[in-house]
């Protein structure tokens, strides 16, 4: 059997602290994990049934979650993060806990960098200097691409929110940053990750038809952790759904336009899974890897009206 067909869901979900943890994936799990393109933390609403009084009791302890997910040929990793919240509650006559989780929220929201670049340092040397600061949050230093750019004639003094010394950097190069599994990362805007794309189809977990929107191409597919943020799959662009625009209006910024290709860079997922229900997929919005279009249709009346 290919290792892109899904055959017999895997789930496990970690709540641990630095030394141990407790796995609760055997149990019903509902979740929902947003990841994207952007500086904002990811999210995960985790809600597990039916725990014991004494389990719910000692998970007020931990500090972090790991949620993996996929089929038994191929699970893995699709969020890694800080519990922020837990609270309990009863659905009749279930119980049940919510775990609310971020990525990288400490990170983004506390690391300052205090440092100071020599004449000659490059684009690179500002974000590896910003992304080192969020590593003592608990971050990891992601892929960094060669971001060129012309060296300083002179030093500069790095002070403030590193958050923002990432924004400046990744902006000013044509570039993107964002926090993905604990990892900070930054793709170029016509780039994607290395690695091989994801092929979709019918037979490799695709549902239904790809649609065209102002906000990207629309793909719902059964969960695969080889989704990836700045990753790529790649679809029959036959099978896409094209966008349409009512006659009476004009397109002044198209929609993202179709690769001729086929491949597409992943700018937003959204894991949605039921370990005892029906619901087991990935949302997925993506752009074409050479598309700079910014994304969304201004649409002008042609009668005047806006």
């Amino acid at each position: 059997m290919s290792e892109d067909r899904q055959y017999l869901r895997a789930c496990s979900l970690v709540v641990g602290g630095d030394s141990e943890g407790l796995e609760l994936g055997e149990l019903s799990v509902v979740f929902r994990v947003r990841h994207a393109d952007s500086e904002t933390p990811n999210t995960a609403d985790i809600r597990v049934y039916n725990l014991s009084a004494s389990t719910m009791a000692r998970i007020k302890e931990f500090t972090r979650v790991v949620l993996q997910a996929g089929y038994r040929s191929g699970a893995g990793l699709i969020f890694g993060g800080s519990i922020r919240q837990v609270r309990r509650g009863r659905n009749g006559t279930d119980t049940y806990l919510d775990i609310l989780a971020s990525d990288g929220d400490k990170a983004y929201n506390y690391a300052v960098v205090n440092a100071t670049l020599a004449a000659g340092a490059k684009p690179a040397d500002q974000v590896n200097k910003a992304a080192g600061a969020m590593s003592g949050h608990g971050t990891t230093v992601g892929h960094m691409p060669d971001l060129g750019g012309t060296a300083l004639p002179r030093g500069k003094v790095m002070y403030g929110m590193a958050r923002k010394y990432l924004r400046d950097a990744a902006a000013t190069n044509g570039c993107t940053w964002s926090i993905q599994n604990g990892a900070v990362q930054v793709v170029p805007v016509q780039g994607y990750l290395p690695g091989e794309a994801v092929s979709l189809t019918a037979q490799t977990g695709l549902i239904g038809q790809p649609e065209q929107t102002n906000e990207g191409i629309k793909v719902r597919a059964l969960i695969n952790p080889r989704f990836r943020v700045g990753g790529r799959i790649h679809l029959d662009n036959e099978s896409i759904q094209k966008y349409r625009t009512e006659l009476r209006y004009k397109t002044v910024n198209l929609a993202p336009r179709l690769d001729e290709d086929g491949y597409y860079r992943i700018l937003a997922v959204d894991w949605t899974g039921d370990t005892r229900g029906r619901d087991w997929y990935a949302d997925l919005i993506c752009v074409g890897i050479d598309d700079s279009a910014p994304i969304g249709s201004k649409l002008i009346d042609t009668n005047g009206g806006r």
